[in-house]
């Protein structure tokens, strides 16, 4: 989610329900609501009509509408033509919905180390989450996995790719979003729907995020300019991201630290309490230091684990250093996605989606290496 208070990591995700259709027991419900969407779907045109929803809607609406509409026909436009992403029909259907998100998206982790638990989905493999589009669904899926002894986290996401299965629509919630948020949201899931690997987790979420977020600020820069207010306002928030996702780094790292100590387990759990306790109470000491908005401050009263802090090491914190790779390889954005769309679906060996992009870019270099709404 890009905007409802999306605490701070990025809540479009790869297939979190869409999986669902092809998974087991859960096939029949979650199918039948994904399904139940779609077919409710209209025409993103239809929105400029005078009534929309069988009632009339007031001038603010229409315009608010008009904005929209227009907005995201640019924006399609723009990662099509600018960024060379596959579209098809993507984005041209509209769903209306009574909550400010699409589903409700389950991870989990060992408790005393980073070790993610994992679904297996079949066409696209295994993935760290699960989708559900009744929260309560999700609750009970976090209460069978907190009885195995396990870290849960739920998140709220607004988008997810469908790779092509189906003509991913956009919700009605999403008519709040500020241009860069739009635009990294359409982008973000437009590259899941070029480029996937198979059980290429981590590289499919970091190119996405990547891709994503530059080409949401080329494409606001190049329709406000430099010195708008909406350019100031993506690169603003996206050094306060910046600055979190750091801090997080800094968390994980000495929670790594400790889970590779060879201590007891329980010591290794009340040991791992602390030092979250600890880190909360000197976030909120320091946050005027480091932040102008509010998007972070909830950070020192969440029930920060495993599950959470897995979800930045996800996409943030893994070793395929997408942006060093990019700045490294010289091209431009587009030339960077060509690159990537000439990987094959599938890793070969133990070649992963890193070394083969590394590969087809010519290079010879490896790098060194949310906004997340919990579903109380």
């Amino acid at each position: 989610m890009r905007s409802v208070k999306l605490f701070p990591l990025l809540a479009a995700a790869l297939l979190p329900a869409f999986c669902a259709v092809f998974s087991g027991c859960y096939t029949l419900k979650q199918g039948t609501t994904m399904l139940g969407y779609l077919n409710s779907a209209v025409p993103l045109e239809s929105l400029l009509e005078t009534k929309t929803g069988g009632g009339e809607t007031n001038n603010g609406e229409m315009e608010k509408n008009r904005l929209f509409v227009e907005r995201v026909q640019d924006i399609r436009r723009f990662a099509m033509d600018e960024l060379g992403l596959s579209m098809s029909k993507n984005y041209t259907r509209y769903v209306k919905l009574d909550r400010s998100y699409l589903a409700a998206v389950v991870s989990a982790s060992a408790a005393d180390s980073f070790t993610p638990h994992e679904w297996k989905y079949p066409v696209v493999g295994a993935m760290p989450y699960k989708g559900f589009f009744n929260a309560a669904d999700a609750r009970k899926e976090r209460e069978k996995l907190e009885k195995k002894g396990l870290d849960v986290w739920i998140r709220g996401v607004d988008a997810f790719s469908s790779l092509g299965w189906f003509r991913d629509p956009l919700y009605s919630y999403m008519r709040d979003y500020s241009p860069g948020q739009l635009a990294d949201l359409i982008i973000h899931e437009s590259l899941h729907a070029t480029v996937f690997i198979k059980n290429q987790v981590q590289f499919n979420e970091e190119l996405a995020e990547f891709v994503g977020s530059e080409g949401a600020r080329l494409y606001v820069e190049s329709r406000f300019g430099t010195d708008s207010e909406e350019y100031r306002a993506l690169i603003g928030g996206r050094e306060e991201n910046v600055r979190y996702v750091a801090f997080i780094k800094e968390l994980t790292a000495e929670l790594e630290a400790l889970y590779a100590s060879g201590a007891e387990r329980e010591e290794t759990l009340r040991e791992k309490e602390r030092i979250i306790s600890e880190t909360q109470r000197h976030f909120e000491a320091e946050y005027e230091n480091n932040f102008t908005s509010e998007n972070y401050r909830d950070f020192s009263v969440l029930p920060v684990n495993n599950a959470y802090l897995g979800l930045y090491r996800l996409y943030y914190g893994g070793d395929a250093c997408i942006p060093e790779l990019f700045e490294r390889s010289g091209k431009s954005l587009r030339e960077f996605i060509a690159a990537a769309k000439s990987l094959p679906k599938k890793g070969s060996g133990k070649s992963g989606g890193t070394e083969m992009l590394m590969q087809a870019l010519g290079q010879d270099w490896a790098g060194n290496g949310q906004k997340t709404l919990e579903i109380p």
